[in-house]
């Protein structure tokens, strides 16, 4: 393979040069610390100076060191891998995560508490102790002593205490509600009641065993997950993420509305890498909220584009956020398959968000950027295209049948190979060592949102709760598949309010998935389905955290921003009932014909719904058209030779009448012209 030279293309990187300068220059006013700490609790860190800077980066590295041996020559028994996480995961978290305003010290840096420092030294205690008597623990069968129950205490009140300063306090107030209901079953009415267990039963069982917090959400962090997010972060280091907004910015920039579409293309791209919905938001939007309401976008919906198209990365293959390899574990189904599947709702996701955007930009008559503003996209592509290579090897992995640790592994390793064939992004040592200190922290989030989930999936496993939470929904529910679409559907946009995208899941999956299985839904599509809707919940008012740190850069209402942010994303409300009742959309029992036919027709449906949307096609649109325009996207979205038939029907029937109503407005306006 060639090696890129410093020197060529100078002319590509002087107009790269002056893009991200003129970029920069919009962007800035906004302060992206400030509105991550605000959203995004995994961004409210000590920024340490002196050794601690030191004991931090070592543990941190360490941990990665500790993930990538294991991924490469072979994991330990769940029993040590799952707590060795977790004791990594919970002492960076007290030693860099304070539970009060931290205090200056003499030399200008931040103090850690000596209390944080005490937490951090019993999380590796209790871990320890895990891990040194876990034989014993096994052949105790159940028969656990003194010792035992005070350090399971011990570890669940450290999980929950480092939940809540990393992740937040809802969670932490869910997962506490289920340990009380695992307590004080036998009080509460109807089918929720069950006779109790003590408190040491519980504390164990949460504990000690694999169906409590060292379970399966925790073992996939501690496996694939973390792996994915090490990769992420390699791939970044070599630029791509500039690579991404360059290229969007070439494509779709001088289009009408340019920037918003660029902002829906460039959240798409950075969706394959990373899947924080918040992180995404604010990373991309401080260059393209800016820009949009430069050229006349209203601040809501520039703040609300940037949300809905960011939190769409947690469903774009090949990959997709911490649920997915959730799912991927619960089902028992390969990740490849998951991806696959997720593969054409993505698609019509962000097809949705785009037509919108494209329909609002021509109902206002917003322009794009200069051209000369504008890379040239042979350009970009010829000097950065290799920066895409790990993504392709990851897909291809997947697809010859690796596990997703060696594929992550292989991108991994590519990332780097990659990242030496340019000067700026070779990694030396010291960037080396950045990089994996990077991927810990990232890491650390996730971590402690699957170990207090565990907390959740014990209690359910502990109680038979997720059974008889299903009974209960298919009896509000009549036994009727769509009530019970419904209430599950605003089951997952209430948890999504105050839990992080895994912990929903988990907690859908387990309590309301077994509902829609029960009525002959197929498993992928049952758990996807509540996989979008706790996506979703990201950018659904009241609680939009997505939607609210777009609206903090727009400086536009938040609420509004919310409610324009769910209008963008109304495919993402759509396309699970449609992959319910027709699971083809999930490439499920389809032919490449099918999957063809479902594509064209699928997209052409997305821009029917667009428009119904937005109130606007050729030229404005009247509450009748909206309707007929509506009805023809759905028929269209739904998979079917009869609904397509009819389906293009309706929308070629408003697109004729749009046509002719924009061509005579525009001949009366010319004839008009010349009169006067």
């Amino acid at each position: 393979m060639a090696v890129i030279g410093d020197g060529d293309q100078t002319e590509g990187i002087d107009s790269m040069r002056d893009t991200t300068q003129k970029l920069s220059e919009t962007a800035a006013a906004v302060d992206v610390d400030t509105i991550l700490e605000k959203y995004d609790p995994e961004a409210r860190y000590l920024k340490l100076t002196g050794h601690w800077v030191t004991l931090v980066k070592i543990i941190a590295v360490c941990f990665s060191l500790f993930q990538l041996y294991t991924a490469m020559f072979g994991l330990l028994e769940a029993q040590i891998q799952r707590p060795t996480h977790l004791m990594f995961a919970l002492t960076l978290i007290y030693l860099l995560y304070p539970t009060r305003k931290p205090k200056r010290a003499g030399s200008g840096g931040l103090q850690i508490h000596p209390m944080d420092i005490i937490l951090s030294l019993l999380s590796i205690t209790v871990a320890s102790y895990s891990i040194l008597t876990y034989q014993n623990l096994m052949e105790s069968a159940g028969l656990y002593s003194t010792t035992d129950c005070i350090m399971a205490v011990l570890g669940i009140l450290l999980t929950l205490e480092a939940t809540r300063r990393i992740v937040g306090l809802p969670i932490v107030i869910i997962a506490s509600c289920f340990l009380l209901y695992a307590y004080l079953g036998s009080y509460f009415p109807g089918f929720l009641n069950h006779r109790g267990y003590e408190i040491k039963r519980i504390v164990t069982h949460m504990w000690f065993t694999t169906e409590g917090i060292m379970g399966i959400p925790l073992g996939v962090s501690a496996t694939f997950i973390f792996l994915f997010i090490l990769f992420g972060t390699f791939l970044t280091s070599t630029g791509i993420m500039t690579f991404f907004i360059d290229i969007s910015n070439a494509i779709a920039g001088w289009a009408a509305g340019g920037p918003a579409k660029v902002a829906v293309l460039t959240s798409a791209l950075e969706g394959t890498v990373s899947g924080s919905s918040v992180a995404n938001t604010v990373g991309s939007g401080s260059f393209t909220i800016p820009l949009m309401k430069s050229l006349g976008y209203r601040p809501e919906f520039a703040g609300a584009v940037e949300a809905a198209a960011s939190t769409g990365g947690q469903i774009m293959p090949p990959v997709m956020g911490a649920a997915a390899f959730l799912m991927a574990e619960f089902i028992g189904m390969p990740y490849v398959e998951i991806a696959k599947a997720a593969a054409i709702p993505a698609l019509l996701y962000f097809t949705g968000i785009w037509t919108v955007v494209h329909f609002e930009a021509k109902k206002c008559g917003l322009k794009g950027l200069p051209r000369d503003r504008l890379p040239n996209l042979w350009k970009v592509l010829k000097k950065d295209i290799h920066l895409i290579l790990p993504l392709v090897a990851i897909i291809y992995l997947l697809v010859k049948g690796f596990t997703p640790m060696r594929a992550a592994l292989g991108g991994l390793g590519l990332s780097i190979v990659v990242g030496m064939l340019r000067k700026a992004t070779r990694l030396n040592l010291a960037k080396l060592l950045d990089t994996l200190e990077t991927g810990a922290r990232s890491a650390l989030g996730v971590a402690l949102a699957c170990a207090t989930a565990g907390i959740i999936v014990g209690v359910v496993t502990l109680t038979g709760l997720g059974l008889k939470m299903g009974d209960g929904l298919l009896a509000l529910s009549g036994g009727f598949l769509i009530p019970t679409l419904i209430f599950t559907m605003i089951t997952s946009l209430i948890l999504g309010m105050g839990a992080p995208t895994t912990a929903n899941y988990i907690i859908t999956s387990t309590c309301a998935a077994p509902a829609i299985l029960a009525l002959g839904v197929p498993v992928l599509a049952a758990h996807m389905f509540v996989f979008y809707f706790g996506i979703i919940a990201d950018i659904t008012p009241p609680v939009c955290l997505a939607a609210f740190a777009g609206a903090a850069i727009a400086k536009a209402n938040p609420i509004k921003t919310g409610i324009e942010a769910t209008k963008l994303a109304i495919a993402a409300f759509i396309i699970p009932y449609i992959f319910v009742l027709s699971p083809q959309l999930l490439l499920i029992n389809t032919t490449p014909w099918e999957v063809i036919q479902i594509i064209i027709t699928a997209v052409i449906g997305m821009v029917g719904i667009g428009a119904a949307v937005e109130g606007w096609y050729w030229t404005r649109m009247s509450w009748w058209e909206r309707i007929i325009i509506l009805a023809g996207g759905l028929l269209l979205a739904i998979p079917g030779t009869l609904t397509d038939l009819i389906g293009l029907g309706l929308i070629i029937l408003i697109t004729v009448t749009q046509y002719y109503r924009a061509s005579t407005a525009k001949t009366v306006a010319t004839i008009s012209d010349r009169t006067s």
